[in-house]
């Protein structure tokens, strides 16, 4: 989706919260707080080689 209309739908979103019951509106919230997660998405990690390990191992 284009980083424009994600922003604006999660204005819209939260403009609808301001006149809606307390339940709606922390949904509304939410979602519009889902939309904004998606424009400060991380890149996804860069994938681990093959036989490695995250963490380094203990010596016994």
């Amino acid at each position: 989706m284009d980083e424009d209309f994600i922003k604006g739908r999660a204005q819209d979103i939260r403009e609808l919260a301001t006149k809606a019951d307390p339940f709606t509106r922390k949904r509304l919230h939410d979602l519009a707080d889902t939309y904004e997660r998606r424009l400060h998405s991380v890149p996804h990690a860069a994938p681990r080689l093959a036989g490695g390990h995250s963490q380094p191992q203990v010596k016994r």
